[in-house]
C-alpha cells in the first residue's frame, strides 16, 4: 500500500540568505531549513518531521529535493544537520553534490 506522502509535493521557501523545504499534509508540517554559505553551497541545518509523519520518508523527500535542487544550480550542500547528513551517507547517489 503507497502511503499518502507520496501524493505530497515538497514546497520550497528561498530567501537571500535563509530558506527551507516543507512538505504539509493535514495538519501536519514537516520541514528542513538551510542557511546559504557564499556562491553555491548551502548548509542543510536542521531538519523536522512531526511524530505523525515519521516512518513515512518524508524526511528523506525533503533531503532529497535539496539535491535534486543542488544539481540543477549546481551548487553543493553541507549537511550540518545529523538526519541530512545520515541521508547523505546513506545514498552514494547524492555524493555529487556534497560539499567536500
Amino acid at each position: 500500500m503507497e502511503s499518502k506522502t507520496e501524493e505530497q509535493h515538497v514546497e520550497r521557501e528561498d530567501g537571500p540568505a535563509k530558506g527551507r523545504y516543507r512538505v504539509a499534509i493535514g495538519q501536519d508540517e514537516a520541514e528542513m531549513t538551510y542557511s546559504r554559505a557564499g556562491k553555491g553551497r548551502i548548509i542543510i541545518d536542521h531538519t523536522f518531521v512531526p511524530a505523525a509523519l515519521r516512518g513515512q520518508k518524508v524526511g528523506e523527500r525533503l533531503v532529497r529535493q535539496a539535491v535534486e535542487d543542488a544539481r540543477s544550480e549546481g551548487i553543493a550542500i553541507i549537511p550540518l544537520c545529523p538526519f541530512a547528513k545520515a541521508q547523505m551517507e546513506r545514498h552514494p547517489e547524492w555524493q555529487d553534490v556534497l560539499s567536500r
